[in-house]
């Protein structure tokens, strides 16, 4: 098993109500997109492009994630890439970064799939309380709308030299992208 750079991202900018009346239903303003869209340019020149996107299955985040998809050009780099673990070039839905979501047991899952290069697109304050959990540190001013951080996470040196799967993992802070400035912090 090796290791997985994963990018963890807040939705970006939506709507403060859904013509339903649903919070699940928020879609994401113009600027919204807009700020998402410039996020997704500054990973791509930074060739820190995600090979998977998952997202949680609430509007605005499915919004995030078919956007980053489509400015990184997604599913033509997972072609060239043979990216490990099922990957097939298409935002996944997954209900564990929904709100209050298992988002540690999916990490674990990519780890174990061979996954190099994931994205995972959700919630605060779930994502504050995630990276705090990964790297023993929060971004300061919470997960801004549209950021990412990105961290290494690896099997546990125990489970990886027994072959066995990853049944903890740890991580390391790799880079908190300010999604306002386009300012990278790197670590």
């Amino acid at each position: 098993m090796r290791s997985v750079k994963l990018y963890v991202m807040r939705h970006g900018p939506a709507e403060d109500n859904a013509p339903t009346g649903r919070d699940e239903d928020r879609a994401l303003t113009p600027a919204g997109r807009e700020r998402t869209r410039a996020v997704a340019r500054a990973l791509l020149a930074a060739d820190e492009a995600p090979l998977t996107i998952i997202a949680s299955p609430l509007v605005r985040a499915l919004q995030t994630a078919e956007i980053v998809a489509a400015v990184t050009d997604l599913e033509k780099r997972v072609r060239e890439a043979k990216e490990p673990g099922g990957a097939s070039g298409a935002v996944e839905i997954r209900r564990e970064m929904a709100p209050g979501g298992d988002a540690v047991g999916l990490i674990r899952e990519l780890v174990q799939s061979g996954r190099k290069r994931a994205m995972i697109v959700g919630h605060e304050p779930d994502l504050s309380m995630l990276v705090a959990r990964l790297v023993n540190r929060a971004p300061e001013q919470g997960m801004l709308k549209s950021m990412v951080v990105g961290v290494k996470v690896e099997p546990t040196p125990a489970d990886a030299a027994n072959g066995r799967s990853a049944s903890s993992v740890s991580a390391a802070l790799r880079f908190i992208l300010d999604p306002k400035s386009l300012h990278w912090q790197r670590d």
